[in-house]
């Protein structure tokens, strides 16, 4: 099936794939194949950064929380190493804050997983003015509370202890809070 975005017979070109589940990382990488992109990827951020020595992206897919570190220092990383690369990041803890140093650090576009094939292209290869989805209702109360704790997060350096300390919360109560998927709009 050919994209809307492009002609069927051009290629987008290199992409680099970067998430620790396994799983979303072979799937999604098998459906960008299929629509065009040559695809490595990497479980980690040494290995992404092993991949990009002998290989230059024109896109990339970077999972916001990886098993080694934060993915925003690969987001930057690429970003010096290829000025002009597309850097897509996918996450599964979706935050108004963590969308804004995404986009500050360089990114193209920020999607919240789980995320369609279609969508990713689109983020990969559109404009990313017509990429922000509009919000129609207000956010629920505990979507407030937790934005709020994710950007006294940012805030603080991603530090837990320093968040928690500013929020007058326990640390393992943060920590808890942090681990989970943010609550539905």
């Amino acid at each position: 099936m050919a994209s809307p975005l492009r002609p069927p017979t051009a290629r987008p070109g290199p992409l680099l794939f970067v998430d620790d589940e396994a799983a979303v990382r072979r799937s999604l990488a098998k459906l960008l194949e299929r629509r065009g992109f040559e695809v490595r990827t990497a479980g980690c951020l040494r290995e992404a950064y092993e991949a990009i020595a002998d290989f230059t992206p024109r896109f990339a897919v970077v999972d916001l929380n990886l098993a080694d570190g934060y993915g925003m220092e690969l987001v930057k990383g690429l970003k010096e190493a290829c000025p002009d690369i597309r850097i897509v990041v996918l996450t599964g803890y979706d935050s108004i804050a963590s969308s804004v140093v995404a986009m500050k650090a360089g990114a193209w576009g920020y999607l919240a997983k789980p995320v369609s094939v279609d969508r990713l292209e689109e983020a990969l290869l559109g404009d990313p003015a017509h990429l922000a989805e509009v919000e129609v209702r207000p956010m629920s109360a505990d979507r407030v509370r937790w934005e709020h704790i994710q950007r006294v997060f940012e805030q603080c350096g991603r530090n837990v202890s320093e968040t928690a300390r500013r929020l007058n919360m326990h640390r393992r109560t943060l920590q808890r809070i942090l681990s989970k998927r943010a609550p539905r709009p």
